[in-house]
């Protein structure tokens, strides 16, 4: 995302610059940005945290799959209190052994691959994890943006009422007067009614934008928003779509997933087919007791083996074979979920790119429209003025500046909102992305209805 950013540098120390006192921000005037409400949602967004804990469980089942692989040891202790009698003998005496045994496998094929599986089950939890929190990312801004969206229709809703009274409160002067005509004081007045049902819809949608926002940062969002500055040019980065689609394919995350998860089923049917072949262990114990034949008491023994065991599996049932059937078909369908998230990742990417440098043509088209009709309802108003147009028609010219404001603003959060969908789909969405963007917003200290800052 391509973003033009100027600042001041600091004093150094020892400089002679005077730095100017910092101005007190009152919690009326406060607002809080992106940035500040993404690192918020990092520490409390269930859906960030869960995929955490699920990339950090993949870890520990790979952990466990190469357990298996490692030498096993065992130690035994066990003390007896033995009492014998026959017609020889009649005593009670305590026994005591002690065993240390170690295995070690040699050669086991179900195994290995078993720990490739998990090992490539991990790599996929880790994707999926980074998968998550770009989707949770870009939920964010879209709902950031939408309760911009509500409150600047709250606002606009607002100002086009007042802008429309006062229309009305002339025409009743003139009407008084008997100089303007009844039908156009009633069509004001309707319009102000209309309006002020509006402005009831547009406080219950900001309302509404603004329960969204708390549902992935944990608290109530009552701040103010900081909205896009109006000195920044918003376009897309210089790259063309075939690079950002190639880009998309090596490091989107859901791709990457795709792949460890048929590298994964790869991994499974090789342990399935592992299941034919023989297992070598070698084995090592040492044994300390006194106890003989029958549990007789003997001298005290203490005995050393090493060795070899080798087992072949012959028959099973079946089982193993129909298992890797089954693996093979899961091997199939893994392949084939690759090549879907392949193709939904290039027409994502695609469709987030067109849209986004179809918006910036779309953002200088309506700035020239917002101009337009700005300039057309002050004629209108002079025009009624003098007599040369009725009220009916100011309003329209009214209306008209207010929706080309509305389509303005909408368009600039939908441009946004899609370089966040294609940075998402490029595998390249991270804090840095959610910083670059943040450097677009300002404090709420302009009203969005100013005339002079949206003719900007």
């Amino acid at each position: 995302m391509a973003l033009p950013v100027h600042a001041t540098e600091a004093p150094v120390a020892g400089s002679s610059i005077t730095t100017p006192p910092t101005a007190s921000v009152s919690k009326q005037n406060y607002s809080v940005d992106l940035m500040q409400l993404y690192r918020e949602s990092r520490l409390e967004d269930p859906r960030v945290i869960a995929s955490y804990s699920k990339a950090q469980s993949g870890v520990e089942q790979q952990t466990q799959a190469f357990g298996s692989l490692l030498p096993s040891v065992t130690a035994n202790a066990g003390f007896n209190r033995i009492k014998q009698t026959n017609l020889q003998i009649d005593e009670a005496y305590n026994s005591r052994n002690y065993s240390v045994g170690l295995t070690q496998p040699l050669y086991n094929k179900a195994a290995w691959e078993n720990y490739q599986h998990f090992k490539s089950l991990a790599k996929q939890a880790d994707s999926e994890s980074k998968e998550a929190q770009a989707e949770a990312t870009v939920d964010l801004a879209q709902r950031y943006f939408a309760a911009l969206a509500a409150d600047d229709e709250l606002e606009l809703v607002q100002a086009e009422r007042r802008a429309t009274q006062k229309n009305l409160d002339r025409v009743s002067a003139l009407y008084s007067k008997q100089l303007a005509m009844v039908t156009d004081m009633l069509d004001l007045q309707a319009r102000v009614d209309s309006l002020a049902a509006q402005e009831v819809d547009a406080r219950n949608q900001s309302s509404l934008s603004r329960v969204a926002l708390s549902e992935i940062i944990g608290r109530p969002v009552k701040e103010k928003l900081s909205r896009v500055r109006n000195d920044v040019e918003l376009k897309v980065s210089a790259e063309s779509l075939d690079s950002w689609v190639n880009l998309a394919i090596a490091d989107n995350p859901a791709i990457k997933a795709s792949e460890n998860a048929q590298e994964a089923a790869e991994a499974a049917l090789r342990a399935g087919k592992g299941g034919h072949y023989p297992t070598v262990n070698l084995n090592l114990s040492a044994q300390q007791t006194n106890e003989g034949y029958n549990n007789s008491l003997a001298p005290q023994t203490d005995s050393y083996v090493a060795g070899v065991g080798v087992q072949i599996p012959i028959y099973s049932g079946g089982a193993t074979s129909a298992r890797v059937r089954q693996l093979y078909q899961d091997q199939l369908t893994a392949e084939q979920q690759l090549v879907a998230t392949r193709r939904q990742v290039v027409k994502e990417t695609t469709n987030a790119y067109l849209t986004a440098d179809s918006s910036v043509e779309k953002i200088h088209a309506n700035r020239n429209a917002l101009a337009s009709a700005e300039q057309s309802r002050i004629a209108a108003e002079k025009a009624f003025t003098y007599g040369v147009v009725n009220a009916v028609d100011v309003l329209t010219a009214v209306q008209n500046e207010f929706t080309a404001r509305r389509d303005l603003l909408k368009t600039q959060y939908d441009f946004i909102t899609n370089l966040f969908i294609l940075n998402r789909w490029a595998g390249k969405l991270s804090e840095e992305s959610v910083e670059n963007v943040n450097v677009w917003l300002s404090g709420n200290d302009q009203a969005i209805t100013s005339p002079e800052t949206l003719r900007k």
